[in-house]
């Protein structure tokens, strides 16, 4: 579904990804790991259509879309949770649903369905979404994301800065969504927990995957246990 490949990414004169080559088949978990200032956050940028200095190939359903405007790329089935999750505070949670919505004009049995994955967004819907939890944040987040419709979800560290039971609701969250025929690009720090639900992961360092496999044998890689498992 996603296919990136050869791909070099630039701030300025300051490369920071080199010839990043990683695909997300349909159906799957693929997660893609890696420290603060690895380059996950810039990869999930450039794939948006946020960062354009770039050079390499990013295809979603074999289609070029390098170079393409984030709301070309939701009319795509592309749709993103950023990091920080970037929410309209000052808005409430169900006008954030509709913005999430605007590029498709959702229909309003779509909000049901959202209701139903995250009981809690129903319950607050009328708050205003700055006044919410980090946890009930970031389940916004998802379902703001949802409400676009996507065939590809990519979460961009949707456990930072939340509480160890938050961060198991958030994953398992995103199991129930692929369990349901969502494919998904989970961006994390959480080891552990995002390659116990993810099919495949890679691990990028300084710019550069250096490991990628199933992600059972990445939680068994010696080095990879080592550098982020504490084992």
């Amino acid at each position: 579904m996603l296919d990136i490949s050869g791909l070099n990414v630039f701030y300025s004169n300051l490369q920071v990804l080199w010839d990043i080559a990683l695909h997300v088949d349909r159906g799957e978990i693929v997660t893609l790991l890696g420290a603060n200032g690895a380059g996950k956050t810039a990869l999930v940028q450039t794939i948006f259509g946020l960062n354009r200095d770039q050079n390499g190939s990013i295809k979603f359903e074999g289609k070029e879309i390098a170079g393409l405007r984030p709301y070309e790329l939701v009319k795509l089935g592309l749709s993103l949770v950023p990091e920080k999750r970037e929410l309209f505070p000052r808005m409430s949670v169900r006008e954030n649903l509709e913005l999430g919505a605007y590029g498709r004009k959702a229909a309003l049995t779509d909000y049901e369905e959202i209701f139903s994955l995250f009981p809690v967004i129903r319950e607050r819907s009328g708050q205003l979404a700055g006044t919410l939890s980090g946890g009930e944040q970031q389940m916004l987040a998802i379902a703001r994301s949802l409400m676009a419709k996507p065939k590809l979800l990519v979460l961009d560290e949707p456990s930072l800065g939340l509480s160890p039971l938050f961060v198991s609701t958030v994953l398992d969250t995103v199991r129930v969504l692929n369990e349901k025929g969502l494919t998904i690009l989970l961006v994390e720090q959480n080891v552990q927990h995002a390659l116990e639900i993810s099919d495949r992961g890679y691990i990028l360092e300084n710019g550069h995957i250096t490991h990628e496999g199933a992600a059972s044998d990445l939680m068994k890689d010696e080095q990879v246990k080592s550098a982020y498992l504490g084992l």
